[in-house]
């Protein structure tokens, strides 16, 4: 599931990544984009893709709806036995899908690409981000992991849970947190 919002310049190359992976690991796939409401190429760019490939599928959003959103609606329609969440930028690397996918099938139920270095971004960015996550992780009683993103594998069974919550306004995030299932890490550099 891959949200995207004015990533035109990006979804071709993250598409050609994504597909060495998933052919050199040998399984079935689907890449879901969901372009949030984009207002440049990105949605051209995804219809080319769903010509050349017949692996690729998107979901066009009426407006921009956010990230969050955009995250939701991909889960809601994705199929298989588990989906992996990666945004569209190329700051999160697929090379690391094979290692998420391992720890999967030992047990997790989500697998967290976890940040130990943020590459390329400003000093203020990396402090901001820093003091974010262990702000939030003292306010609320949840066990929200530091250091994670979006950039994460969900089992089919807590795409269904999470399906099933009322929340309209949704931290994606946080949900999963809350949800209590076998959660697992691996680490790299964004």
């Amino acid at each position: 599931v891959i949200p995207a919002f004015n990533e035109a310049e990006c979804v071709g190359e993250l598409h050609a990544q994504l597909t060495r992976v998933a052919v050199g690991m040998g399984v079935s796939y689907e890449i879901l984009f969901i372009d949030d409401g984009s207002t440049d190429e990105t949605l051209a760019r995804l219809r080319q893709l769903v010509q050349q490939d017949p692996h690729v599928r998107v979901l066009r959003l009426s407006r921009n709806f956010g990230h969050q959103t955009a995250i939701t609606a991909g889960m809601d329609h994705a199929a298989g036995d588990a989906v992996i969440i990666i945004d569209a930028d190329l700051q999160d690397p697929p090379e690391l899908i094979p290692e998420m996918i391992a720890a999967w099938q030992a047990g997790a139920d989500v697998v967290y690409g976890h940040r130990v270095a943020r590459k390329g971004e400003t000093a203020v960015k990396k402090l901001s981000a820093r003091l974010y996550y262990r702000l939030l992780r003292r306010i609320t009683d949840v066990d929200i992991p530091v250091d994670v993103g979006d950039f994460r594998l969900i089992d089919a069974r807590v795409c269904r849970a999470l399906s099933a919550l009322p929340e309209h306004n949704r931290y994606v995030r946080g949900l999963i947190s809350w949800l209590g299932f076998r959660q697992a890490m691996v680490d790299y550099v964004r």
